[in-house]
């Protein structure tokens, strides 16, 4: 896996650190989801808002208790050989996200890339796969070392995987 570039567009280095301070993770899970499940709507798949500083997915998976089908707008790191990182920081809260339950219960699931559907098998990473992917996370998102340093917990890696090719 080879590991994808910093951000560094114009503004970047800004929003890095206001994703970084604890007001942005108290508030960010109240707005940014809410915001880009609209934005993804309105475009009909085709713009996540929240995108324009990271890539970005809109995640569909079944609730690992009740079964429903949840859909959840997600930052990802897009990887060359045609598979997703998913970091499950939730903002570097101290909970694990409820996506993450999800996808450890069940993982088939579906993507929303570019306005495209992609059925995708989700795989938690671990050991030196996870560790490989992490210093890619850091690399892509340098912020993700702050929200890991300030919560007790592993943060979960996730590799999102094409089914069906």
């Amino acid at each position: 896996m080879s590991a994808a570039p910093a951000r560094t567009a114009p503004g970047v280095r800004l929003v890095q650190k206001v994703s970084s301070t604890r007001a942005f993770a108290r508030l960010a899970p109240h707005f940014v989801p809410a915001m880009d499940r609209a934005v993804h709507r309105l475009t009909r798949g085709r713009v996540i808002l929240s995108a324009r500083m990271l890539p970005g997915v809109v995640l569909t998976a079944r609730g690992a208790k009740s079964g429903i089908t949840r859909t959840t707008p997600l930052a990802c790191m897009p990887e060359e050989t045609g598979t997703w990182l998913l970091i499950g920081s939730n903002f570097g809260r101290p909970g694990h996200p409820a996506w993450t339950a999800n996808l450890l219960a069940h993982p088939d699931a579906e993507i929303s890339w570019k306005g495209r559907d992609i059925a995708v098998r989700a795989r938690l990473l671990a050991g030196e796969e996870r560790a490989e992917a992490w210093r890619a996370a850091l690399n892509f998102w340098p912020p993700y070392a702050t929200y890991q340093a300030r919560i007790e917990r592993e943060i979960r890696l996730f590799r999102l995987e094409p089914r069906g090719t």
